[in-house]
């Protein structure tokens, strides 16, 4: 099933910004204004927006995938908008509608072409990078007087060394996939054109676990680093006791012990 996403998450549409798509449990949004690289603009971040708030609320949705039409994941910020003050932030969510709160539940980002600026600070608030080897990622802001304020700067050396952080964070150069997955910053590569289907892949099979255990396992592991010694094990209890006392937590191993797939319900 195929949606169109508008700014105010209205009624499908064939020009919208942000487009949707559910296969089983994952839902596909993809950024859909290729003409301009995928860059974002106001109605883009509202439709991110409204398409993982979709992702989130669902008790048959699990994990979300986030990428670009036209072969190009996202070029940024439309700089042309900005100057006419077309204002790419949500409330709450910030940047292209996600960078300051990402999906509660596991998001992929199927990249292919740039992912650049805006761009890679969108993939940064994913959970996991798949990218066609010729994709190339950077924060290319101080070549333009700017600074990368979307979590850029603040994710990038949590998920690769000090020292290549802020080589590509200062340089503001673009560095290829290969080299990146080679930093850990990419978890699987792919053939030109092929990382939509990778990272459904990759989705689909992470699907097949429970939605609610999925979520908690999300939670703990983003914000366990902030976590001290003495309150690790509490902080971690909190999250993970309704998931022990749920109905799924019944049904899997009811499943494991009859040997079939569970069916799970999301509560």
């Amino acid at each position: 099933m195929t949606d169109a996403v508008s700014a105010e998450g209205g009624s499908p549409s064939g020009d919208n910004a942000v487009l949707t798509e559910e296969d089983g449990a994952v839902l596909i949004i993809t950024i859909n204004r290729p003409k301009a690289r995928n860059a974002v603009n106001g109605e883009v971040a509202r439709g991110i927006a409204a398409a993982i708030e979709e992702l989130d609320s669902r008790k048959d949705l699990s994990i979300g995938v986030l990428t670009g039409a036209g072969g190009t994941f996202c070029s940024g910020m439309d700089l042309k908008g900005f100057l006419t003050g077309d204002n790419p932030i949500v409330e709450g969510r910030g940047f292209a509608g996600i960078v300051e709160r990402p999906a509660a539940k596991p998001l992929i980002a199927a990249v292919e072409g740039y992912a650049l600026a805006g761009g890679c600070e969108v993939a940064l608030s994913c959970d996991m990078i798949v990218a066609a080897r010729d994709a190339q990622f950077g924060l290319p802001e101080p070549k333009r007087g700017l600074v990368a304020a979307g979590g850029g700067l603040l994710r990038l050396p949590q998920r690769i060394p000090f020292h290549i952080a802020m080589e590509i964070a200062l340089t503001g150069d673009k560095y290829p996939a290969e080299r990146m997955a080679e930093l850990g910053f990419v978890n699987r590569l792919t053939e030109s054109g092929g990382a939509l289907a990778a990272a459904k892949e990759l989705a689909l099979k992470v699907a097949e676990n429970a939605p609610l255990a999925l979520a908690a396992t999300k939670k703990i592991i983003v914000e366990s680093a902030d976590w001290t010694d003495d309150v690790a094990w509490k902080k971690q209890q909190e999250i993970t006791l309704p998931v022990f006392t749920s109905k799924d937590a019944q049904e899997g191993p009811a499943a494991f012990a009859e040997k079939r797939k569970p069916n799970w319900k999301g509560e």
